[in-house]
């Protein structure tokens, strides 16, 4: 079984978001076969603090835009990686150090 229409949908959205505040290596993994708990995890990267608390910010402005609230969000405090849970998606946005 693949990703859900809406885990794809919520993807491609996160990922334009990211790739809109110039994060590097934007990839999207289905993990729908191997985990329950989510379908797509989105992974991201920037080179400094800054830019990925820009990051996470523009990501979930724009799945708030599309109704899904993050259930979860890890690791703002530090800035070097945050993580923001979904549901059907986890985002990921790390520096890249």
């Amino acid at each position: 079984m693949s990703a859900s229409e809406r885990a794809r949908e919520l993807a491609v959205a996160a990922a334009l978001a990211a790739s809109d505040k110039l994060a590097s290596d934007v990839v999207a993994l289905d993990v729908s076969e191997q985990l329950v708990i989510t379908d797509v995890f989105l992974l991201a990267s920037a080179p400094n603090d800054r830019q990925v608390r820009a990051i996470v910010d523009a990501v979930e402005e724009r799945l708030l835009g599309l109704g899904a609230k993050p259930l979860r969000r890890e690791g703002e405090r530090e800035g070097r990686w945050v993580l923001l849970d979904f549901g059907e998606i986890v985002v990921h946005v790390q520096h890249t150090d």
